[in-house]
């Protein structure tokens, strides 16, 4: 995955280049732009695609989020959501139309596999291609298999998730790097010694170290998944509480991540240094740290995730230093992710 996510880190380097060109420095709200950069990724990896093929899918995605918002936050009467209201009633032409658009796709992609010309380096194509040569193996029949609405589920989570989730990373890490100009300067010297200005990769990525720390510890003051919500199959015993099936349980994992019983009294400082020697050791061996999940149901991206967020980073202080513009509001905003309400105002400048 790493050219494809390398593809689009160029394309938002070479607008910022441009744009810092002319005087040296720069004033922009970095969001919008981090937002097309997951986006585009997400479309490389997922679809083979790039952002303006996609682009319909986040726009639609994106509106359903602050329908689903919109409902949550209104007073809860049963049975609501079955009436033909006009929020109802859109929700369902979204729903609708994210549906017709990756299944177009979908078909497209099954027509060029049995005609020999498409790739399978891509989420979609691994799907497809393990989905046919089971049911070749197995015979056609119901339990064997996935179906195409599941096809279909499994793309429109990937895709919203991945990007929604690693523009919320980016855009706190810019800005916590953006005020301890210490620790981007510190990451700086360890890209350029390990990279230079030349392209990075995947062997390399992993030998950022302050990089990892700086991450880990983003993404513990920021999680991008402020809740995590699992719900029991069965009878579960919990400590001394006994849930009965089909309970839904919430865990605040920005509340667990800030608590000082198991941070200390600096939860609320940004130290990366406290993951100097890896999460296990940071933790105690408690589960306390969650930005993925946890146990059989961790993300499945995570690595992924990690190598993009890795990249992107690099990529950025490779070129640019940046200071947070006086118009920088600091606003963090909890919907389905952690988002800066009011953008990331920054000053960029050339290195």
């Amino acid at each position: 995955m790493i050219p494809a996510f390398y593809q689009s880190c160029s394309f938002m380097i070479g607008k910022w280049e441009k744009l810092v060109s002319a005087e040296g420095s720069c004033e922009l709200d970095v969001c919008p732009d981090l937002v097309c950069l997951a986006s585009d990724a997400i479309s490389r990896t997922a679809f083979g695609s790039n952002y303006e093929e996609g682009e319909r899918i986040f726009k639609l995605q994106q509106e359903q989020v602050e329908l689903i918002m919109q409902a949550l936050e209104s007073v809860y009467i049963p049975g609501w959501r079955f009436l033909p209201t006009k929020i109802n009633n859109r929700m369902k032409e979204v729903a609708r139309e994210v549906r017709t658009i990756i299944k177009g796709l979908i078909h497209k992609r099954e027509k060029a596999m049995k005609a020999g010309e498409a790739a399978n380096d891509d989420l979609l194509g691994t799907l497809l291609e393990s989905n046919l040569r089971e049911i070749k193996e197995h015979g056609r029949n119901k339990t064997i298999g996935v179906s195409m609405d599941d096809v279909i589920e499994e793309c429109k989570l990937f895709y919203f998730i991945g990007q929604e989730t690693t523009s919320s990373t980016l855009s706190w890490t810019m800005v916590l790097l953006a005020q301890y100009q210490n620790w981007q300067s510190r990451a700086r010297e360890e890209v350029l010694s390990i990279f230079g200005n030349n392209k990075p990769d995947f062997d390399s990525l992993n030998r950022l170290k302050i990089v990892t720390i700086i991450l880990y510890e983003v993404l513990r003051l920021y999680p991008p998944g402020p809740m995590l919500i699992r719900s029991t199959q069965k009878e579960t015993k919990l400590g001394n509480l006994t849930l009965p099936a089909e309970v839904q349980l919430a865990m605040p994992t920005i509340l667990v991540h800030h608590d000082p019983e198991f941070w200390g009294d600096d939860t609320k400082d940004f130290k990366p240094e406290r993951f100097a020697e890896g999460v296990s050791k940071a933790t105690k061996n408690q589960v306390s740290y969650f930005p993925f999940g946890w146990g059989p149901r961790i993300c499945i991206g995570q690595n992924f995730a990690l190598n993009e967020l890795k990249l992107a980073i690099a990529m950025i202080l490779q070129r640019f230093w940046f200071e947070l513009s006086p118009s920088y509001a600091h606003a963090p905003a909890p919907s389905l992710t952690l988002r800066a309400q009011h953008g990331v105002h920054l000053i960029l400048h050339k290195t």
